[in-house]
């Protein structure tokens, strides 16, 4: 069999050691050029290693298996790999032939004209062309998440993999303003629908149930239903808003008014002013922007025990 390894930020040679439990196995490092160079890869490394790979795993179609080495890690701990030995159980099932393969969904960024016919803006001021699409493998979002994943990325390596989301979103809430946010979704007649429109701190597109390093944003996504879990919080004071952030560790912040959360497969996202849209801890374009959902689009190697998401 042939393997091959992507070693994120911090990550080496060495934390492949343990997995080389089969001398048949032909081992090769970086991303294959097509499918016939490799039979499955691995990833060593956390959400945003993974995000910056999707296009080609979904054009590759390979079985990947992730072994948690980031920061954040909800990808993985989504998949049952909540450390690295849980990686190495999967991997061990999976070259043993127990079927511990699984086909989910990826979300699905395209950045659209703005008012004025102009494009989207990508990083450094570059122009997104009309329909590129951009992947996600955990969740998208807009207004307060988008400045508190801005802040984060700025910390050090090793403090944003202990609590540095969480660190950095209480002084964010206290300078947060809402921003109008209009959300529309399709409707019945394959038109669209709007479905939120209000003063929003916060917007989020889930297709996991957490971010940020284990925040549950949206407990009842899944990652093969077909459906994004949409989680829009609008705008109040920001002592209530300090008070919700714990809530959202157990999901407890859909039970508190001003909260609004829906599932949906295909979303309009519209601002009266270019807001940044992170997905995954990275940022991809602005506002105008489309979501959906790619069902089934990459195949993943998961816990043996992990019979459903």
């Amino acid at each position: 069999m042939r393997a091959s390894v992507i070693f994120g930020l911090g990550c080496s040679a060495k934390n492949l050691n343990p997995f080389q439990i089969d001398a048949g196995i032909d081992w090769r490092i970086g991303m294959p050029a097509a499918s016939n160079e490799a039979e499955v890869i691995l990833i060593f490394g956390g959400d945003g290693t993974i995000h910056r790979h999707l296009s080609q795993l979904v054009v590759l179609g390979l079985p990947v298996l992730v072994v948690p080495a980031g920061s954040g890690n909800d990808f993985a701990r989504a998949l049952g790999l909540h450390r690295v030995r849980d990686s190495l159980a999967a991997w061990r099932g999976f070259c043993q032939g127990q079927g511990n393969l699984r086909e989910i969904d990826l979300g699905v960024i395209t950045p659209l004209e703005d008012a004025g016919g102009a494009p989207s803006t990508i990083a450094q001021g570059r122009s997104a062309p009309h329909g590129s699409p951009h992947y996600f493998c955990c969740v998208a979002g807009v207004g307060l998440d988008g400045e508190v994943s801005r802040r984060a990325g700025a910390l050090p390596r090793w403090l944003r993999g202990h609590g540095g989301y969480a660190l950095t979103l209480v002084p964010t809430i206290l300078r947060f303003a809402p921003l109008p946010v209009k959300i529309s979704i399709t409707g019945e007649s394959a038109g669209w629908k709007i479905r939120s429109d209000q003063p929003t701190i916060l917007a989020t597109f889930a297709n996991t149930p957490t971010y940020g390093g284990g925040m549950k944003i949206a407990p009842r996504a899944k990652l093969d239903d077909g459906l994004l879990n949409v989680c829009v919080i609008g705008g109040m004071n920001p002592f209530k808003l300090f008070c919700l952030f714990p809530t959202v560790y157990s999901g407890g912040h859909l039970q508190i008014r001003g909260v609004e959360y829906f599932q949906a497969s295909r979303l309009r996202i519209e601002t009266e002013t270019p807001l940044d849209v992170y997905a995954d801890g990275e940022y991809v374009c602005r506002t105008r922007v489309e979501v959906t959902v790619q069902h089934r689009a990459i195949r993943v190697i998961v816990h043996p025990s992990q019979t459903s998401f």
